[in-house]
Parts: structure tokens; C-alpha cells; sequence
């Protein structure tokens, strides 16, 4: 876990919005970065978060504009993703989604971009910000602005959301940190990261139970190929991949 995370503005464009940030998180604005177990970094180019005892792993960045996801987006499959079969797209059908673990919103955006209105949950206040800062960047970028007015972006605690749901989407999608579900650096960066701001999804399995009483068609759970059901239940049918698979619930 990280003991100590501050702020600091690249340049003194930034220092105000640095300003604002810390106080939004209720973190410091760094003197000596020495002094931190991570920085959150705002400049030019968005807002980052850097490792100072692993400087050389990269930042973490949220980007849809450019990079995997940007290139999901335009040859990812479309309709034909196992995610936009495990959602129930079909035809000119696209369900309300909402995401209950968004993270680095890439699934959440992948919906979106299918046609399909989501709603992002993400309770990490750092890794919300950080998110809330790409979908900021994406919507300046012209071929995004379509898909980025169906998504809106909810940084509180998921389950106290999804107790008190007035109106049912009809589905609610789950994706939790634990366990890891490939062994792509990245991917073990992120997680490593994730873990070190707020350890493990250890209310998972209220998660999906709460879910089920508030989804109107469907929960869809994301999980590693050999990872055990969550809370021990036996979805209804499950769509699995080389190393994911989703468990559907239908409820």
C-alpha cells in the first residue's frame, strides 16, 4: 500500500488545477518528491500517477485518444465481442449498462462505443480522478464525442449506488480487481498499482449479490479463464475466452 502520495503541477500553467486537485483528494502538494511513495503528476498532457520506487515501470495513464484502447475501438470486433454478446447486444437492442467497477473505463467505453448507456462507477478517489481526466481529454478529440455523451461518470462507493437504485439498468457489469486476469505486464502494472491504492475487492461478493436485486435483465461478471464464480454461484451460462471468461446471471 502506498503511506505517502502527493500532487504536483508540471508547470506553472497547472499549479492552480494541482492546487484543487490535492485539495479534492486530500493530498499534499509535493516540496521533495523523495518524500512520496507516488506522484500525481498534472501537465500538458493529463494527469498521471508515477511510482518513485518504480520509476522505470512507466507511469499510470488513462488515454483513449491514442494507444490499445483507441485501436479496440476501431478494430476491436464491433458487435461480434464476446463483452457485446455477454452484455445481451443484439440486433438494434443495446441494454443501460451500468459498469460498477469502471477502473480504467475501457470496458465501460467499449459498451459505450456499441451503442449502449453507461454509467461508470469508480470508488478509488485517485483512480477515478484519473479516469475523469481521460474522459476530460477524449471529449475534446472530435470521433469520440458520440460515444463519450453516453457515458457518465459516478465516483462513490458501488455497492451504497446500487442499494439505492430507483430506476433497474438493465445490466449491471462487474469486473473485480482480484485475481489478476493475464499476465501482461501492463496489465500487472495497473494491478500492482491498483492494489498499492486500495488493496483487493474484498466486498465482491456483496457486490454481485446486491447487483442481482437491482439488475432488470442481467448481471455480467468478468473473471480469468480458471478463476473461481464470485460468492460461489453458478451463473446461468457463461461465454469464455482464451484467458477471460464472462459468467451471466439473468435475473
Amino acid at each position: 500500500m502506498y503511506d505517502k502520495i502527493a500532487v504536483i503541477n508540471q508547470n506553472a500553467d497547472h499549479k492552480k488545477a494541482a492546487e484543487d486537485m490535492a485539495k479534492e483528494l486530500s493530498l499534499p502538494i509535493a516540496v521533495n518528491i523523495n518524500d512520496f511513495d507516488a506522484i500525481l503528476y498534472l501537465g500538458d498532457n493529463g494527469l498521471f500517477l508515477q511510482e518513485n520506487k518504480n520509476p522505470g515501470q512507466g507511469p499510470l495513464y488513462i488515454d483513449f485518444v491514442e494507444g490499445p484502447i483507441a485501436h479496440r475501438l476501431k478494430y476491436g470486433g464491433g458487435k461480434g465481442q464476446m463483452i457485446a454478446k455477454a452484455a445481451g447486444i443484439k440486433g438494434s437492442y443495446r441494454p443501460s449498462v451500468l459498469d460498477a467497477t469502471a477502473g480504467m473505463g475501457r470496458d465501460g467505453l467499449i459498451l459505450a462505443s456499441l451503442g449502449c448507456k453507461v454509467d461508470m462507477i469508480e470508488r478509488m478517489p485517485i483512480i477515478a480522478a484519473l479516469l475523469e481526466d481521460a474522459l476530460k481529454r477524449a471529449a475534446k478529440h472530435e470521433p469520440l464525442q458520440e460515444i463519450l455523451v453516453k457515458i457518465e461518470l459516478h465516483k462513490c462507493d458501488s455497492l451504497a449506488f446500487i442499494e439505492n437504485i430507483t430506476v433497474k439498468p438493465d445490466v449491471i457489469y462487474l469486473d473485480p480487481m482480484f485475481p489478476e486476469r493475464q499476465k501482461s505486464a501492463l496489465v500487472k502494472k495497473e494491478m500492482r498499482i491498483f492494489k498499492n491504492l486500495a488493496g483487493t475487492d474484498d466486498d465482491s461478493d456483496n457486490l454481485l449479490q446486491s447487483a442481482l436485486t437491482k439488475a432488470a435483465k442481467r448481471v455480467v461478471v468478468k473473471r480469468s479463464r480458471k478463476a473461481p464464480f464470485l460468492n460461489g454461484m453458478k451463473p446461468s451460462y457463461i461465454l469464455e475466452g482464451k484467458s477471460n471468461r464472462f459468467d451471466i446471471y439473468l435475473t
